[in-house]
């Protein structure tokens, strides 16, 4: 029930946002913090986002970026990123998106990644395998030289300490690594096979709860920087084809 209601709302939700993109001005940015910003974009789509999901699904929790947790008794809780890249988006780069994951008793069951500009919906289903506008993808089979590694940092001192060492340490070893600006973005990737990986020091779990389902559904491997099984309380988040999975966790020590 729930798939096709938030898809549905994802795709109202991108045509909105579509409009706010191609008119921006970047003199309207909000600032948060140091590395983070905020605009009148990210709080129009979390509005819409939370509203369509007390009206299907009253008795659930939500958290969301900006306006923290709506608390609930319930054992279901909605994670949300209402523009995960706004710096992509202030700045008319295309790679910003919409993430959405549903968690019961702490386990995501349920993710959706939409990327407004390219019309790219990745879903996945715990249990059902993930797709790319309906198509099922899968992770590459890829490693060695030719691998491609993505990664993301939060924004603390020591978060930025350890991917700026990790990204240094991939660079000169001769593996390509590339920051693109959107976690949610990046571990779809990493689902459809674009790129072998993400490393995300200090991940906040509305960036990747969607993200981490898909590529786990996929047929990639999800941790902690140190190679655990990742949750929603995690501090930080490695996601791989499988493949090159040891590499990522060694690069990052």
């Amino acid at each position: 029930m729930y798939k096709k209601i938030i898809e549905k709302t994802v795709r109202k939700v991108g045509k909105i946002l579509l409009k706010e993109y191609n008119n921006f001005d970047r003199a309207k940015v909000n600032v948060k913090s140091k590395h983070e910003i905020v605009t009148k974009a990210d709080l129009l789509s979390e509005e819409i986002l939370i509203k369509e999901i007390k009206n299907n699904f009253p008795a659930h929790g939500i958290l969301s970026e900006e306006k923290g947790e709506v608390k609930s008794s319930s054992d279901y809780l909605w994670i949300i990123d209402p523009i995960d890249g706004t710096t992509n988006f202030t700045m008319h780069n295309p790679l910003w998106s919409i993430s959405i994951g549903l968690a019961h008793e702490g386990r995501i069951i349920f993710g959706v990644v939409y990327i407004p500009v390219t019309d790219e919906l990745f879903v996945a289903e715990k249990g059902e395998g993930a797709t790319l506008n309906n198509k099922k993808i899968k992770v590459s089979n890829i490693k060695g030289e030719m691998m491609l590694n993505t990664f993301c940092h939060g924004s603390t001192q020591k978060d930025l300490k350890k991917a700026m060492k990790y990204y240094q340490k991939q660079k000169l070893d001769g593996f390509d690594c590339r920051q693109i600006g959107s976690a949610a973005i990046e571990l779809s990737y990493v689902a459809c096979g674009r790129v072998e990986s993400i490393a995300i020091p200090g991940a906040h779990s509305w960036d990747v709860a969607a993200g981490s389902l898909i590529v786990e559904e996929a047929g990639g491997l999800v941790t902690d920087l140190s190679g655990n099984d990742w949750s929603i309380e995690s501090d930080g988040i490695v996601a791989s084809n499988g493949l090159v999975h040891r590499e990522i966790l060694g690069a990052l020590k």
